[in-house]
């Protein structure tokens, strides 16, 4: 169901749009986390932006790092679109499997297992760079609320005993990197 609604979301964007692009974000896929993402035009100096961060990794030095965001956002540009300053607003999803990054969990045999959403907002900086490449450089962050069970990693039991989810929100930096990003209309 998800793939169909991605094929459709950008069969969609590409035939209703004189300008459409498809964007792989340079940086998250150093470290082999794909960030694709494809923005669209909506109006005069809005566009639209929907991508998906995705960490395959089930285990790094035996701890779970495996995660997977998807972010659709609101782009205001404040000169001409896609070349130059630009606010976004996002709401989206997370689905995890990942040790907390903090230090009472670190070194422990504990991680979470959950999904959560957000909400926040981003600036960037688009530079076109021939008729057809375009690079867009951004950050973002906001509020993330997620709803999770923790588990050992040695048995995979529960490590906690609340009835349905753990909840945890917090203020944070969520996105960011550098889109190389490619006209396709």
């Amino acid at each position: 169901m998800k793939k169909l609604f991605l094929l459709l979301f950008l069969l969609i964007s590409i035939y209703s749009q004189s300008q459409t692009y498809i964007k792989v974000n340079a940086i998250t896929a150093l470290v082999l986390v794909p960030n694709i993402g494809i923005e669209t035009s909506i109006g005069k100096k809005s566009t639209f932006q929907f991508d998906v961060l995705a960490s395959f990794w089930s285990s790094i030095d035996g701890k779970p790092r495996e995660f997977y965001t998807f972010t659709p956002e609101y782009r205001y540009h404040f000169h001409e679109k896609y070349n130059g300053f630009y606010a976004g607003a996002n709401i989206g999803a997370s689905i995890f499997n990942v040790q907390k990054p903090t230090k009472d969990y670190w070194g422990t045999d504990m991680y979470e297992k959950g999904f959560g959403y957000f909400v926040g907002a981003t600036i960037g900086y688009q530079k076109k760079i021939n008729n057809r490449f375009m690079l867009d450089i951004f950050l973002g962050g906001g509020w993330h609320q997620s709803y999770y069970n923790g588990y050992y990693i040695s048995t995979g039991e529960r490590y906690e005993f609340v009835e349905h989810h753990n909840k945890s929100g917090e203020w944070l930096p969520y996105r960011g990197g550098l889109m190389i990003s490619y006209r396709l209309n």
